[in-house]
């Protein structure tokens, strides 16, 4: 049972703001589940307002539930506008896109974004969904993550997104072990191509990560000062994160953000 309510609804995560509606079929070919079943899973989330159909078109999309529910976890939690505010500090600060992203499953959802108004920029959508292994928001979190999160995030097939993306779960666990240190993570080019991104961790009150804040820009962009003058903006953003979200960054965390030197 609990295999087919996680099937059931993993299908969510296909919707998207770039992707509102989509069919039976292609939601049957992107889970590799029949569509017979699908279909079942599609029926019984409409019942309960998680999906709804639109006319004869076909076609599904995120029901009023979802809004009901969103609604009260903004109330009882309110991180968005906390986030964008601090969103929109980085991307004016840098000149490059900055997102934020919370841990959904063994993945993270974009929450936030605030996009650079350069012609040239990284542009991504709010709901997005974020692979952890390949990247940056995806491996800081996982580096300052407990263990059984990290095999549960580690444990399935790691997807190759671009000729860059490390699939081997022991390198990946290694190079959690740096970014542990340093209290960043960078990917370059590992989870789409000529995008460079530079992530920090934002924690959960228990001392877990919540999720992560970013800042994406092209690849040909990067300088080295460029790299520093990202990551000084980003502790100085996780820090006011953390304390307005009562988050409570560990000491490796404390540790890092003290030894790093923006020269």
């Amino acid at each position: 049972m609990s295999s087919t309510v996680a099937k059931a609804l993993s299908l969510l995560d296909y919707f998207s703001e770039s992707e509102p509606e989509i069919g039976l079929s292609d939601l049957a070919r992107r889970s590799g589940v029949d569509k017979a079943t699908v279909h079942r899973m599609l029926v019984v989330m409409c019942d309960h307002g998680l999906l709804e159909k639109r006319g004869d078109a076909r076609l599904y999309r995120l029901g009023a539930g979802v809004l009901r529910l969103a609604r009260v976890r903004e109330t009882a939690f309110p991180v968005s506008s906390i986030f964008q505010h601090s969103l929109e500090t980085l991307s004016a600060a840098i000149g490059e896109t900055a997102h934020a992203s919370l841990i959904a499953g063994r993945a993270l959802a974009t929450i936030g974004v605030s996009e650079s108004n350069r012609g040239s920029r990284v542009s991504l959508v709010a709901g997005e969904i974020l692979p952890m292994h390949s990247t940056a928001s995806g491996l800081v979190v996982l580096a300052f993550s407990r263990p059984e999160f990290v095999d549960r995030a580690l444990s399935g097939p790691l997807v190759a997104k671009t000729s860059r993306t490390i699939t081997d779960p022991n390198i990946i666990r290694a190079r959690l072990q740096e970014v542990r240190l340093t209290g960043y993570a960078e990917a370059d080019q590992t989870n789409e191509d000529d995008v460079y991104g530079i992530a920090m961790p934002v924690f959960d009150t228990d001392g877990t990560p919540a999720g992560a804040i970013a800042v994406a820009m092209p690849a040909h962009r990067m300088t080295n000062g460029l790299r520093r003058q990202t990551i000084a903006a980003l502790f100085a953003e996780a820090d006011k994160l953390n304390f307005g979200t009562g988050g409570r960054p560990p000491a490796e965390f404390r540790a890092a953000a003290a030894r790093f030197s923006p020269n």
